[in-house]
């Protein structure tokens, strides 16, 4: 059964992201190591909170300002924390020929709302999607089953009429208890035949 649409995850699938690139740029007006303020953008509640909308953009910004001990101002702060994002060019070439082919496409990403601004105005290709899902805008995250129901509804498609692109496991084990077509990424090539295999591509 050839699926109807294809639902892309951004990060690590549609562009790389790096938080040590942060980091490192945020050392220089913190102090706290390089490694430490990753942790503290990465791997503490901050971010969870932040790209769930649990916290506004200013609220996130004081508090990982108090964390890291940042010393700029939010227009700085800003430009070090979206400035981490390169593009994948195979996949967003994948997402064309879809698109030639006149196949529907959507976004499905944990984010917030600093860094999608930054992504529509820096990177052409996300503005060719039929629909987004974003975590911000729904105060969920994968992989809740809350926003898989929102790509649903999003889409007007369910079960193996969605086939799902992404690079962590546990947002992919999600989409298969609904009864998703799915492909793991790892490898942009990968990923571009198992898309030909599904009948979207010849």
């Amino acid at each position: 059964m050839h699926p109807k649409a294809v639902v892309f995850d951004l990060g690590k699938v549609l562009l790389h992201f790096d938080y040590g690139i942060a980091a490192e740029k945020f050392q220089r007006r913190c102090n706290l190591s390089a490694g430490d303020i990753r942790h503290a953008i990465d791997q503490s509640p901050l971010l969870h909170g932040f790209e769930t909308n649990q916290l506004s953009t200013e609220q996130f910004f004081a508090a990982l300002s108090r964390a890291t001990g940042f010393c700029g101002d939010l227009a700085e702060f800003s430009d070090i924390f979206c400035n981490v994002f390169s593009p994948i060019e195979p996949m967003i070439q994948l997402h064309a020929q879809l698109r030639e082919r006149g196949v529907p496409t959507y976004i499905f990403s944990n984010t917030n709302f600093l860094q999608i601004e930054h992504i529509r105005h820096n990177y052409p290709f996300f503005a060719n999607f039929d629909g987004y899902v974003l975590s911000c805008e729904h105060g969920a995250m994968k992989p809740d089953n809350r926003i898989y129901e929102v790509v649903e509804q999003t889409t007007g498609r369910r079960g193996r009429d969605l086939l799902y692109i992404d690079d962590r496991v546990e947002n992919i084990a999600a989409g298969v208890e609904r009864g998703w077509q799915t492909i793991h990424h790892t490898d942009p090539q990968i990923t571009s035949a198992a898309v030909k295999r599904s009948g979207l591509l010849g």
